[in-house]
This record gives structure tokens, C-alpha cells and sequence, in this order.
């Protein structure tokens, strides 16, 4: 089990498969990218899957999500996620891609075993989506859900952060399409996980304003807290259900005391929160020949040392020394 000091049980393991992305979005990284990590400093296929088995054989973990940078750029992947399926007990596995590449893919990864994807998308308008990210893509996204949907890979969840100035306004219009496509979509707060450090608190749209846009053309009705359980999204019921709309407060409403994630870097460093300044290497007690058995007390190690919350919602917060692309979403 992966019990911290204030009792939480950490069930769900995010995995980032490479830091690498094909987008450069501008609330992640800088336009001409990042300095990415060398190929000898990646965990391999093998250690990957080893890890992932010593956290649900030994250690309680009952869900993977594969994040990166990109995921869908780890050549790998697919075999990744056919050994992981096959691992006893079989754990639930999701996927948080940007969805250019999952036209091509998504047949295969369901045939491998992945139960369902979520897919970033912060705009219905191309040219807003070449601002955000730089890249000209939006209609490789659009076909990536699609192909998602049809091989069944469901729910699928799409992930939309809104920008002051870009993309605010667009809230409305966004569940209105995700509605008609049987997409569940969840707003998220921008979060201070940008390389160049340019977020800014006061100028973020905040959940509050983001429910306020939706209610001018939609009847939203909480959900309970007996229904959200340790999920990151306040869910509301759209015009009395059944389908709904999430809202992952990040910053102003922190889910910090409910928190069951642990996250596995693709270098092999274990981090017990995004925002954590601490690193523990998994890498190297893979690579110096470490049993199971040590490598899960590492992991109990760095869980138990676990913050109370992120601080957020502090206005003295320090950002994390690593990019998101890093250390996975």
C-alpha cells in the first residue's frame, strides 16, 4: 500500500512515457521547445512495465494513465500497454494524449487493452488552436477523437484549459459540440506548469467564471460529493442528465485531501505531486540490480513524506523547477 502521513491511499498511477511533444502550447512550453531528455536517461520498455508491476503486485496501484509530453510519440506504446494488460491484477488504463496521433492508433491500443482516453482540446476554431499551440493540427485532433469513439475507447474525455484573451469565451460553444459527439468534457484551471514561468494568478480563468459562461445557455445541477470520490472534476448534471460537465479547480478549490495519485517521470524519478520540488530515483535502483521488494520500499519511502496539499491556493507558491512535458500531466 502507498499510505502518506495524513492517510491517503494512492491507488492511481500516471505514468509519463517520454517528455517529448509535437505541440507547443503555450501554457506548457516555450516555442522553440525544451531541452529533452537523452535517450540513456529514459526508462525502457521493460523497466517501464517492471515498475508499473511492483505497483499493483506489491503496492495497492489499481490505474494507469499513460501521460507524457505526448505519449502516442513513445514508439513503444502499444506493446507497453499489451504487457500492462496482461499483469495480474489487471489494472485500469487510461491514456492523456494530445489526439494528432490517435487516428492512426486508436484501433490498436484498444486491441491492446487501454480502456479509454482523455484528449486535450481548447478550442472548436483552427485558427485559435494554431495560436495556443503553434502548430496547424486542429483537424487532426478532431479525427482523433473520432477514431477514439469508434474503436471504443469510452468514455472519452476531453480536456479544455481556457485563456484570458484567446479562447475565454468559448465555454458555451464547447459543451454544446461534446454534447452532440458523446464527449465528456472537463475544464481545468490554467495551472503554473509553464517552462517559462509566465502564469499568472490574477489573469487565469477560474471555475467560477467558467460555470458562470456555461449557465447562460445551460441548466447545470451538482453532482454529490458521495458521487465524486477522490476525482480531480466537480461534475454537474447538463439540463438534468444524464450527461454532464466537469470542473477541475485546480487553483481556487484544491482537491489536495482526497488526493490518490502517484507519478512515475519518464525518467524514472517517483514525484507524490505535480508540484512537488522532491524526486525520488526509481532509475537508479533499477539499474544498480534493486529487488522488487527494495524498489517498493523506496516507493512506500517517498509516499509517506507526501505534502498535505500543492499550495496553490497560497499567493506566495513556488512553481515547480520541471515543465509539465516533464514530469507528465
Amino acid at each position: 500500500m502507498l499510505i502518506d502521513t495524513y492517510g491517503r491511499v494512492a491507488t492511481d498511477l500516471r505514468v509519463s512515457l517520454t517528455d517529448r511533444c509535437n505541440l507547443r502550447c503555450t501554457y506548457c512550453m516555450p516555442e522553440e521547445g525544451l531541452q529533452w531528455l537523452a535517450k540513456p536517461d529514459l526508462l525502457t520498455d521493460d523497466e517501464i512495465v517492471r515498475l508499473i508491476d511492483i505497483a499493483v503486485r506489491l503496492l495497492g496501484v489499481e490505474e494507469v494513465r499513460f501521460t507524457g509530453g505526448e505519449p502516442l510519440l513513445r514508439p513503444g506504446l502499444v506493446g507497453i500497454v499489451e504487457r500492462v494488460a496482461a499483469l495480474a491484477p489487471r489494472p485500469r488504463m487510461s491514456l492523456t494524449t494530445n489526439g494528432i496521433g490517435l487516428r492512426r492508433t486508436a484501433t490498436a491500443l484498444k486491441a491492446a487493452g487501454l480502456d479509454r482516453v482523455n484528449v486535450s482540446l481548447d478550442t472548436l476554431r483552427p485558427d485559435v488552436f494554431k495560436t495556443l499551440t503553434r502548430r496547424d493540427r486542429h483537424h487532426d485532433v478532431l479525427d482523433g477523437l473520432r477514431a477514439a469513439r469508434d474503436a471504443g475507447l469510452t468514455p472519452v474525455k476531453v480536456n479544455t484549459v481556457l485563456m484570458p484573451g484567446l479562447n475565454e469565451g468559448e465555454a458555451p460553444d464547447l459543451l454544446a459540440w461534446a454534447l452532440d459527439h458523446d464527449y465528456e468534457l472537463r475544464f481545468i484551471e490554467q495551472m503554473p506548469l509553464d517552462a517559462q514561468h509566465g502564469w499568472k494568478r490574477d489573469s487565469m480563468v477560474t471555475a467560477a467564471d467558467i460555470l458562470a459562461s456555461l449557465r447562460t445557455r445551460f441548466d447545470l445541477t451538482p453532482e454529490g460529493a458521495d458521487d465524486r470520490g477522490s476525482a480531480p472534476a466537480e461534475r454537474w448534471l447538463v439540463n438534468g442528465g444524464p450527461q454532464s460537465v466537469g470542473v477541475i479547480a485546480s487553483v481556487t478549490r484544491p482537491f489536495c485531501a482526497a488526493c490518490d495519485r502517484t507519478r512515475l517521470t519518464a525518467d524514472g524519478q517517483i514525484r507524490t505531486c505535480l508540484f512537488a520540488r522532491e524526486e525520488t530515483d526509481l532509475r537508479g535502483a533499477l539499474r544498480s540490480g534493486g529487488s522488487d521488494e527494495e524498489i517498493a520500499r523506496l516507493w512506500r519511502l517517498a509516499m509517506w513524506g507526501k505534502k498535505a496539499g500543492a499550495g496553490l491556493d497560497d499567493p506566495t507558491f513556488i512553481q515547480p523547477d520541471r515543465p509539465m512535458s516533464a514530469i507528465g500531466g
